[in-house]
């Protein structure tokens, strides 16, 4: 198992996920979307397993307000714009090679182990 925690480090719900692979000594890396990021094959990965760029978007985020993202009508450019400020991601994205969850998901974490 190849567990990668996508969070913002004063997300509760990622530092949740933290302990649950924790408790259950699961290894994981921790990514901290603020400050890295997340790559193109990383998104477009996470993207198709979620099933769709609207369940990784945080629509209530200071980020998608400032950026005006409910204007834009183009897929391209909101997704441009959630690469640009990853602030914008819904967190924590917990990724197991082609698997992956948006949030807090303990029972869908169960079956990958």
């Amino acid at each position: 198992m190849n567990i990668q925690i996508f969070g913002k480090s004063k997300c509760f719900d990622t530092k949740k996920a933290e302990r649950y692979f924790k408790e259950r000594k699961i290894k994981y890396q921790l990514i901290d979307l603020g400050k890295y990021g997340m790559s193109l094959g990383e998104y477009k990965s996470v993207k198709t397993a979620v099933g769709g760029m609207s369940k990784l978007m945080n629509e209530k985020s200071r980020e998608y307000e400032e950026n005006y993202v409910k204007y834009l009508s183009d897929d391209a450019d909101k997704e441009e714009k959630l690469l640009e400020h990853p602030g914008m991601f819904q967190t924590p994205i917990v990724r197991n090679g082609k698997q992956a969850t948006v949030g807090y998901q303990p029972d869908i974490w169960k079956e990958w182990v």
